[in-house]
Parts: structure tokens; sequence; C-alpha cells
């Protein structure tokens, strides 16, 4: 099976563990642009080498995977950022129609943000003015969201007055145009699919709160689902950097025919009712919008299941990760029981079953003590995905996105492979070496966590020999066949937020 996959943009999230995934399967042939067209954070990609990739490779392909924000506005946060018309953004709507009438077998699968409303001043993402507004801006439109839809208390009132004075007018103009503009072409898309020419479409929302901005587009494009007699062709649900694994397994699973039967099993009895940070459903609602949008299915009980779906998550709240080691909630200890969950996942594992595990107790990181008794238990390298990154969504979409294309029969060294870099990445780095660097290695260099460009590759260095260095101290009795010979890591932004790695494991 050929895939052409077009990625939401160039960070390793969202090009590399597609790719990691579909190399868990002899039977997937993946293709996407290089690097170099690709753009650089802010920095829109080539989008007309990107769309010259695209056409050229479309003509004898079976499947494309197609980011509309890549396509149109050259990225993820291009899109936040871009001046752009719907009047200029149409044409490229013409062409994804021309992709399907030059190669008739060609099935397109695609996926289309709604754009996010961060909470917090910052630009290191959004517009330049975000950083002086940003929070501003967010909460003026939580309050008149949440006024229109059932009212505010006086003093709620008085601060959106403070608000709407407080703002410059011209921030409001600029940055609802570009949202207008956006879910104008959101509506474009879903045109192509009332039109047949894209097969299957996501709406993920990135970051996603009850009340404002990005809940109002929701809504808009929910009317327009409706109107359209779309519902059930289109799932809206939270997630982002994790769809393109997402749309791959959906095309694997269709290209064989098949629906896998998932049976998820929860380390907490509150987990599939935990509100994850970041997010706006419980656990359990986003779980069935993921499952449908990989190409599986819900099991009923684990004697049909084809995939067992082991699911950590929060006792009562959720925390972020790095405060696991010193202030973790007293609930993680006593509104679960992760012996026990490890015991359920080492039984299915001995019966033979398929598991994967999808490590979402805490936002932007994995679990150490999880991690620890699943060594511990001998069954930490017997899994068949490992993901515990960002959000709850992310890791649960490119987990059942591996799981389902194991499932249909795996390359054993890629899987192994794929464990050992998000045990690296996720846990290690993400939960503990991230903030640690942070903390007392960055001041040494006059950095900060958003720029360690004077000094990257000193730090990268560090970085490198941290992890490694946590991974053998900690992964004890699993592996025992298998030696990193190449681990290096490399900061695709220049910030600390996210890492790459160039991983061989022999």
């Amino acid at each position: 099976m050929k895939v052409i996959y077009i990625p939401l943009d160039e960070r390793p999230c969202n090009k590399l563990y597609p790719e990691y995934i579909a190399s868990c399967s002899d039977e997937i042939n993946i293709v996407s642009p290089d690097m170099k067209i690709l753009g650089y954070k802010k920095t829109p990609c080539n989008i007309e080498a990107v769309w010259s990739f695209l056409e050229e490779n479309a003509k004898d392909a079976d499947v494309a995977i197609l980011s509309i924000d890549m396509l149109l506005y050259g990225g993820l946060l291009p899109s936040r950022l871009h001046l752009n018309t719907e009047q200029d953004l149409s044409i490229y709507i013409d062409r994804i129609k021309k992709l399907k009438s030059e190669n008739k077998k060609l099935k397109i699968y695609a996926f289309n943000l709604i754009m996010r409303t961060p909470k917090y001043s910052s630009s290191d993402e959004e517009p330049e003015y975000y950083e002086y507004y940003g929070e501003e801006i967010f909460k003026r439109s939580y309050l008149n969201d949440k006024k229109e839809r059932e009212g505010i208390l006086p003093q709620e009132e008085e601060y959106l007055l403070k608000l709407q004075t407080n703002i410059p007018k011209a921030h409001i103009v600029d940055y609802e145009i570009r949202r207008n503009t956006n879910v104008q072409m959101n509506k474009k898309v879903l045109e192509l699919l009332k039109d047949n020419i894209i097969d299957y479409l996501v709406i993920p929302q990135d970051d996603s709160c009850e009340f404002g901005y990005t809940a109002i587009d929701q809504r808009k494009i929910n009317q327009y689902i409706d109107t359209n007699n779309l519902v059930g062709d289109v799932l809206i649900y939270p997630g982002a950097d994790e769809v393109g694994a997402t749309l791959l397994s959906r095309a694997y699973s269709d290209y064989k025919n098949k629906k896998v039967k998932i049976y998820p099993i929860y380390s907490s009895i509150l987990g599939p009712q935990t509100i994850p940070l970041y997010e706006d459903r419980p656990m359990m609602e986003s779980l069935k919008s993921h499952i449908i949008s990989s190409g599986g299915q819900i099991a009923l009980n684990h004697e049909e299941a084809d995939v067992i779906l082991a699911i950590n998550s929060p006792g009562k709240v959720m925390q972020e990760s790095w405060d696991q080691f010193d202030k973790r909630d007293g609930s993680y200890d006593s509104f679960r029981n992760l012996l026990s969950f490890t015991l359920t996942i080492k039984d299915f594992v001995d019966k033979g079953k398929n598991v994967i595990l999808a490590d979402c107790a805490y936002a932007n990181g994995g679990d150490y003590q999880l991690i620890k008794l699943l060594d511990k238990y001998n069954i930490l390298d017997k899994l068949k995905a490992y993901y515990g990154w960002n959000t709850h969504c992310n890791s649960l979409g490119t987990t059942l996105s591996q799981g389902i294309i194991t499932y249909f029969g795996c390359n054993e060294e890629n899987v192994k492979k794929s464990l050992v870099y998000h045990l690296l990445e996720d846990v290690f780095y993400q939960s503990k070496i991230r903030m640690y660097v942070n903390k007392n290695i960055l001041p040494t260099y006059q950095c900060n966590y958003f720029d360690i460009s004077s000094s990257i590759e000193d730090i990268q260095d560090k970085i490198t020999q941290l992890v490694k260095s946590e991974f053998e101290n900690t992964i004890i009795n699993s592996f025992e066949d298998k030696t990193i010979t190449t681990l290096s890591v490399y900061n695709p932004w220049k910030r600390m937020f996210e890492i790459g790695l160039e991983l061989e494991v022999e």
C-alpha cells in the first residue's frame, strides 16, 4: 500500500511518528515531503514545492493522508498567522479535486484543525500581540460566549467590560478575521467530503475549552455538518499532532477491510470520566471518537477483542508530568491501583493478547511509577505500542494507530525501536529531564525554555547523556537483547518543549 503523507508540520510528532508507525508493518510504503521544503515553526513551508510533491506522487498512490493546514497555510503555526483571504486559499481546494480526477483509485483521508485559543499570554506559537494580550483575548471570548449561552455573574460582567477596554481593537479585528477565514475554509473542505472527493475527514480541536473562540467555531462547523447531512461522516474531537497517525491506521484498516476490535481498560475507576488538561470532554468520550477515526471498534469484552488498550489514567485529577516527583496529588495513590493495572496487563500479555498502552495519567509526559512496575514484571518490552506524550488525545491516537497496524502483522524490530524511542522521549525527557535542564543547565548558558539557540549543540549533548543514563538506570529487566547503538537528541524548534531522537537499536 503506497501512502502519500503530508504532515501538519515538520516536528517529529507530526512527521517522524507516523513514519515510525508505518515501519511497524512491512506492507505500508509511506512517502512524505523532504524536510528541506517543509517550513520552520512560524515560517510556512514551500507550499508550491509541497503541492508538486503531492501531485506527482498521487498519480500511482493508493492513499493520500493530507494536512489541509499544511496545504493551505504552510503548516500549523502559519495557520494562526496568515493574511490570506478565502479567495486566495480556494485555489488549493480546486487542486485537491484534481488529485482524485487524475487517479480514480486514490483514497483521500484529510484533517483540518479548528484554530486554538490558548489561555495564556505567549507569542511563541501565536501572533506577536498574544505575548501581551493572549490571556485577556481568551478570557474575553470565554466570557462573551458564556454570557450568550448561559449568563454571567455581575463581577464577570464588570471584568468583561474591563477587557473590552484594555485589549486594542486592532488585535481583536486581526484575530477574528483570521478565525473566520479558517472556519470558511473548514466549510469548503466539508464540501469536498460531501462531493466524495475526500473519503474521510477529521476536524481536530487543538487545545479546547467549554467556552470561547474555539467552542464558537466548533458550533459553527457542527451546524454546517447538520445542515448538509454530514452527521456521522466527520468527527470533531480534541487532538492535533496525532491525527496523521490516526488516519494512517484508518487507511490501513480500510485497505484490509476489517475494523479491529479494541477493548479498553483503565487504571482508575474515575479514569473514563476524567476531563484531561487541555481538553473539553471526559476521557471515555474522546476514546469513542479516536477508535472510530483510527479504523477500529470498541469490543464488548476482552474475549472478542483483537487488541487490549490499557489506558493509564489519573486517580481523580490530572497534573503535569513533572509534578509526579514532589507534588503528586494524593488521589494518584488512593483513587487508582497501579499494581492491579500492571498485573492485568501481564495476564493479557501472558495469554497472547496484543496489548498497547496509552500513558495518560499526567499531561506532557509518562508515569515513572507505571514504567518501573512494567519493567519489574518483565512486560514492558512485550507491549505492541507505548505512548505518553503531550496531551491525553495525542497519546491515545498514536497508541491506537500502532496497535491497529501491528495487529495485521508487525515488524518486531521496529516495534521494539518505537517502544525505546517513546520511553526515552515521553517518560525520561518529557517528565523529568526537560524541567531538570530548564532549571539547572539553561541558566549557565544564558538560555531559556523558549530559546536555546545560542548554545544548542552543548545543550543537546547534555540532554542526550541524561536521557541515555536515565534509560539505563531505570529499565533493568526489559530489552535485554537490545542495545542502543546510536542516540542523539535534537530540538527541532530550538526550544525545550519537544525533542527528536536520532536512534538506532540493535
